[in-house]
């Protein structure tokens, strides 16, 4: 367990009982200290199908950029894709 993921389980609001990953092995969304190459690729991989079927996907991903998440799959969208949408959805508001 991680400080990220007791903070997550603190912060309910609701849709996570409908999420797919509700029952899943929390690591699976987060990566442990000096993972990299093929093992966090594999994984990301894994967390993202779980996310690509889930049914509140988006407030998920919405949660994740309201209270600036930095680690780990939420949305289905990486720390780094996050960012991206951060940008996108700030230039979009005209900001």
């Amino acid at each position: 367990m991680t400080i990220v993921a007791d903070t997550y389980r603190a912060r309910r609001d609701g849709w996570q009982d409908e999420a797919a990953c509700r029952d899943s092995d929390i690591e699976l969304f987060f990566p442990t200290d000096g993972e990299r190459g093929p093992l966090r690729a594999d994984r990301e991989r894994a967390a993202k199908s779980v996310c690509a079927a889930c049914p509140v996907r988006l407030p998920c991903l919405d949660y994740a950029l309201a209270y600036g998440e930095t680690h780990g799959i939420w949305g289905g969208l990486t720390e780094e894709e996050r960012a991206t949408e951060r940008r996108r959805r700030r230039r979009a508001a005209g900001g």
